[in-house]
């Protein structure tokens, strides 16, 4: 028993001249560990520093303290004891020196900050290893082929979660078509509200409420309706709808949609053009995503950002940019993974696009009066490349 895909995590470390992975924890500040060393119930108490080191090649070593120690009783690797700092340091050297002359090993860090989501081993600790002898690199990657990718069960229920969020979806614009053509009144709330119990007979979890958002509010990337400002939808009113859910298990992968429709019979015609642009944006990254998988090239985060965000400034609306083009989709607690993001806007990403992984495609445009925001969902597929794995929206949803 070890610690799961160690085999292809260590394949994967020999093939980029990794001789070791460090991970470093003190009091939970590093999520990777959990993912790695699952406790029960997905989470343990530690109060000391622990470490963990995968070295390129042969069996895993994890020290922690002796007060701790118990917390990892059925962890996949053996447990080594220390009490005292200096043991600790012991240890550390060690490790790094059986991994080799001038070791090169990585730690959940960023260069220059660069990538705040994996940046979780403080300067101290790296200067600790550096200070040993190794050669420190980033373990992004590393962390992306130990836990950013999906098996065959959390693809397919993924596929399952992206099957029931479509349907719910749909419903949500019946909703609003129906009661227009019936003089009822439906409100930002209670279209929520639908989607909500959709999730809850499907057997789904969602991690927040849904996004539904109305004219000006469908500007804001991160509005949210409540009951104090329940927004009636009416006749004429552009309707942005944010809807994420998945099986239940952080082993499964949340499928994540947004689609926009219009409470008429044609869209007005800025609204269109913005609609259309985003559209482009988003088929432009997908586009690229095919092409470097096609031509056997490496393509990194910021590049298929990038290719998308390109569209939406040169059609003259990059003022109206506000987030990133896309963000992980993996195992694991939240939404948002630690794998690849589509991003070279708020960080650098240089994460390469593994196979195995799965990210989401969701360009936008926020102007005052509304907002556009288009998202599916991607997986590498080991043999097929880059697949869509969500519904597409390539047409306005007309609700009149």
């Amino acid at each position: 028993m070890s610690i799961p895909n160690l085999e292809t995590i260590q394949s994967y470390m020999r093939e980029q001249r990794i001789d070791g992975w460090l991970v470093h924890d003190f009091r939970g500040s590093d999520p990777v560990l959990a993912r790695l060393l699952p406790g029960e119930g997905g989470r343990r108490w530690t109060t000391r520093r622990v470490a963990l080191f995968v070295p390129a090649r042969g069996e895993p070593r994890l020290l922690a303290h002796a007060i701790d120690e118990a917390q990892f009783a059925a962890a996949p690797v053996k447990v080594e004891r220390y009490v005292t700092w200096r043991e600790l340091h012991a240890w550390l050297a060690g490790v790094i020196a059986g991994a080799g002359a001038s070791a090169r090993i990585a730690m959940d860090y960023s260069p220059g900050a660069a990538l705040p989501a994996i940046a979780y081993a403080d300067a101290g600790t790296v200067e600790l290893v550096r200070g040993l002898g190794a050669e420190v690199v980033s373990a992004a990657n590393v962390i992306q082929a130990a836990i950013a990718r999906w098996d065959d069960a959390a693809r397919a229920n993924h596929e399952r979660a992206s099957r029931v969020v479509t349907e719910a979806k749909d419903a949500a614009f019946e909703m609003i078509r129906a009661a227009h053509a019936s003089g009822e009144r439906v409100t930002e709330c209670g279209v929520q509200r639908l989607i909500l119990d959709r999730f809850a007979a499907a057997g789904l979890e969602t991690a927040d409420a849904p996004i539904v958002a109305v004219n000006a509010h469908s500007g804001d990337p991160h509005y949210g309706p409540s009951p104090e400002r329940d927004t009636p939808i009416a006749p004429g009113d552009w309707v942005l709808i944010d809807l994420w859910a998945r099986v239940p298990g952080e082993e499964n992968v949340f499928s994540d949609i947004t689609w926009c429709g219009y409470a008429g019979r044609t869209a007005p015609g800025r609204h269109q053009e913005v609609y259309d642009t985003v559209r482009r944006a988003r088929d432009a990254a997908l586009e690229r995503a095919v092409r470097a998988w096609k031509d056997g090239e490496p393509v990194q985060g910021w590049e298929l950002d990038d290719a998308a965000r390109g569209v939406i400034v040169d059609a003259g609306y990059g003022e109206f940019i506000r987030h990133r083009t896309g963000h992980s989709l993996s195992p694991g607690p939240a939404v948002h993974g630690l794998g690849m993001n589509l991003d070279n806007l708020e960080t650098h990403d240089t994460r390469i696009m593994l196979p195995g992984i799965g990210f989401t495609i969701e360009p936008g445009i926020y102007t005052p009066e509304f907002g556009v925001r288009l998202e599916i969902n991607v997986f590498v597929d080991p043999s097929a490349g880059p697949v869509v794995t969500s519904c597409v929206q390539d047409e306005v949803v007309l609700l009149g």
